[in-house]
């Protein structure tokens, strides 16, 4: 035996010679206790409480020997938080406005009983706008299973009563699938048509549980391999697939193939769930003594406002496959994208129309538009506010003569465009009147209608002008912050039209599109799209899917409704105007992920991985730069001005190289910054010679007024995206090719370049169709 084993004991009972005698028996700090568990009858639950006894021992002596060590510890407790008061109260003046605001921002907003959550889920689901198999929150407590006429039946999993937990009361949150097959497509053009991508399939449908399996970054999925998955599921790999191995598992649009009246029969009514006795707390005494439950135990209703008594929906839709369909355009689910501007008209809604026609089904390969089409032809109303923000009536002027005389505008009142494009003025009051759910009481917050998380800029009426600005700011109980603003001066916060510059933001537009966008959807259907947005692929199947949508507000958990999709007339929509109403008529997309996270509502309108629409936003702000995607942007800027280092790319790769899968690029705001500094104009071809020379005509202009304002020392304000913005020097301040192009060419103005191309004549669009002008 080795020395060091000669000191362990022989066996484990030797052990107890070595320990020191106790005077007393040991005694435990804690209990066990045993409940019975409802519903499960050979089964108890074990809870340890504290053991009462065990106090007994304490001896004042022991507590007299560790008095030294507990009175240095709550000395230094002290200390410390004595330093953390005064570090606050010296560092920082408004500690005590910051903490109020934090928990403003936190503060409830939901002001709807549970009963009517429970009939907003019903709705959509219903109608046929959850065609998805995520689960219901247990907060909204269903007690009967709902039919999904868009999920395909699948034979429930039930539990055993005994397995059940017994906080469930008797709630379900899955439902019961009716739905049509669903055949998952394999999107390839075959030799030798590989040259382009195909169309997708007219009536096919994004499955959205897919995407978010590949997708979701809360789950650490990279953009870079969603993106991939989005190109081959999507077919924009035709003639370019490197993958050799089986990607059925990347497939994500299907077709909705009817049930016949076999497989109907064969689909039975939902089964129920055992009873269990209810967990809830009583919360007083009903009928005869009778313990009462509280229905909405577990809301939070928002503070100093009383709930909602009544929730008026119009009829639930009817779900039908569009196969079934007679018309190809289902008249609940318009194919309408939406748009809001302010001001004149400029390069940026120039762009995002030129990408629809570039993109979209829209037929321009066709002579005519065929009456037998199996297409919805996708239509694109761009609303425009003539005048600022803050005037509930804008001037009546002639929207269309203005257009007709804007370089940016003109091109896309050519008839091969009618029926296409629309011209839709916007009038606030009007839009507003034509919300029942807050038509008769939104005009008591006209002065405050303009809310933005909280943050309200006060627009009072009109009063005899001033000779200088008067910008005041007030904080109200709630923690909210009012800017009350009155001025002259053209460029003043309340008479902006579109922004200028950086410093020069118009604000109050943006406050009121983050309204204006959830008007249009419930009012007419269809999808908003923010006027900083390009397409970059046919959006046919996002239309198939019957859900609402917006994105992820990049890292975090919160929607961006740059992109919004939503039904006319639908319980969301009036939950999400009635909820408003009561929270100062706030549209902030953060501020709506509130309404929803309150109401455990989010999963009526998912929340998308911005990599569908925004794929640059997470290397923006230093996320996933270890395997960013193609092309990588640490910054929005680099859209317009790409760094030296990559810029190389843009005309190598050209449109397909451009973030290949995502459904669209949002480059956020840079309204002032012109796509192509070196050819700041339209540039169709001699089909719009007369649009092009009033561009040139306005350059010419600029450039005389900026040299009398340079003669005089004064400034002149240009339009944002005017034609003129960028070429009022003769000196450009980058490299030139001999011809006085830019020697690298930006993404911008490679894209812009691309769909110019098209229209004039000279490249077909992504999907290899050639404009015909039918003339």
């Amino acid at each position: 035996m080795s020395k060091e084993a000669g000191h362990l004991p022989l066996s484990a009972s030797d052990t107890k010679f070595d320990r020191p005698h106790k005077a007393h028996p040991s005694i435990h700090w804690t209990r066990p206790y045993f409940v019975a568990i409802p519903g499960v009858h050979n089964r108890r639950l074990r809870i340890y409480l504290p053991n009462l006894a065990s106090f007994n021992p304490l001896r004042i002596s022991k507590l007299r020997r560790k008095r030294g060590p507990l009175f240095i510890s709550f000395a230094c407790l002290a200390v410390f938080l004595t330093v953390l008061l005064v570090s606050k109260s010296l560092g920082r003046s408004d500690w005590n406005s910051d903490w109020s605001n934090g928990s403003v921002e936190n503060a409830p907003t939901l002001v709807f009983h549970r009963k009517h959550l429970q009939q907003i889920w019903k709705w959509e689901i219903e109608s046929g706008h959850y065609p998805s198999r995520a689960s219901i929150p247990l907060e909204i407590g269903l007690t009967e299973t709902l039919v999904n006429p868009t999920l395909p039946h699948k034979p429930p999993a039930l539990k055993p009563s005994r397995y059940l937990s017994p906080d469930s009361d008797n709630i379900v949150v899955d439902t019961h699938g009716v739905g049509p097959k669903r055949v998952y497509l394999d999107l390839q053009s075959h030799p030798p048509n590989v040259a382009y991508p195909p169309r997708p399939v007219p009536g096919s449908v994004a499955d959205m549980d897919e995407i978010m399996r590949h997708c979701d970054f809360s789950a650490n999925k990279y953009v870079r391999d969603c993106l991939e998955v989005l190109r081959i599921g999507g077919g924009l790999d035709n003639g370019q697939r490197y993958r050799r191995e089986n990607m059925d598992d990347w497939k994500y649009i299907y077709l909705e193939q009817p049930l016949n009246a076999t497989e109907k029969a064969a689909i039975h009514s939902p089964a129920r769930i055992p009873s269990q006795p209810s967990m809830r707390r009583p919360t007083k005494k009903g009928p005869k003594g009778a313990a009462a439950v509280d229905p909405d135990e577990g809301l939070s209703k928002k503070i100093g406002t009383e709930w909602e008594e009544q929730l008026v929906l119009s009829p639930t839709l009817e779900h039908r496959p569009s196969s079934t369909l007679e018309n190809p355009c289902d008249s609940d689910n318009p194919k309408i994208f939406h748009m809001f501007w302010t001001g004149s008209f400029t390069d940026k809604p120039y762009l995002a129309l030129m990408s629809f026609l570039y993109t979209q089904n829209t037929g321009l390969h066709l002579k005519e538009w065929p009456a037998d089409s199996k297409v919805c032809r996708p239509q694109f109303w761009l609303w425009i506010n003539p005048g600022p923000a803050a005037n509930a009536h804008n001037p009546t002027a002639d929207m269309f003569e203005q257009l007709k005389q804007s370089p940016w505008a003109a091109p896309f009142l050519h008839p091969r465009f009618k029926g296409i494009i629309q011209f839709k003025r916007w009038n606030t009051t009007e839009q507003l009147d034509g919300i029942p759910e807050i038509k008769h009481e939104w005009r008591a917050l006209q002065e405050s209608l303009f809310n933005s998380g909280g943050h309200i800029i006060s627009v009072k009426k009109k009063e005899p002008a001033t000779t200088s600005a008067n910008v005041t700011t007030s904080t109200a109980a709630d923690g909210s912050t009012t800017t009350t603003a009155a001025s002259s001066e053209e460029d003043e916060i309340l008479n902006r039209t579109g922004s200028k510059s950086a410093s020069s933001y118009d604000r109050l537009s943006v406050i009121l599109s983050d309204m204006a966008r959830f008007v249009l959807c419930h009012r007419f259907g269809g999808i908003y799209l923010d006027a900083d947005t390009i397409f970059l692929r046919d959006w046919e199947e996002l239309w198939g899917w019957k859900g609402a949508f917006a994105y992820r507000w990049s890292r975090l958990p919160d929607y961006n409704t740059a992109v919004l999709r939503m039904h006319r007339n639908s319980a969301l929509g009036s939950f999400l105007f009635r909820t408003a109403l009561k929270n100062g008529l706030d549209f902030h997309p953060m501020t709506v992920t509130r309404y929803t996270h309150d109401a455990h509502l989010q999963g009526l309108l998912l929340r998308l991985p911005d990599a569908l629409f925004d794929s640059a936003w997470l290397n923006t702000e230093e996320y996933q730069r270890d395997r960013p995607p193609q092309p990588y942007f640490t910054k929005f800027q680099d859209f317009f001005d790409t760094p030296d280092q990559t810029s190389g790319s843009p005309q190598a790769l050209g449109f397909r190289g451009f973030f290949r899968g995502a459904y669209s690029y949002h480059f956020h705001n840079f309204w002032w910054k012109p796509f192509d500094p070196a050819r700041n104009w339209p540039d169709l071809g001699p089909r719009f010679a007369k649009t092009e020379q009033i561009a040139h005509d306005n350059i010419r202009k600029a450039k005389a007024a900026a040299k009398l304002a340079g003669a005089a020392g004064t400034t002149t304000n240009t339009p944002a995206g005017d034609s003129s913005s960028s070429q009022s020097s003769d000196e450009p301040e980058y490299a030139t090719t001999p011809g006085n192009d830019k020697r690298d060419l930006d993404w911008s103005t490679v894209m812009k370049r691309t769909f110019e191309g098209y229209i004039r004549g000279e490249t077909p669009n992504m999907y290899g169709e050639w404009l015909d002008w039918a003339e």
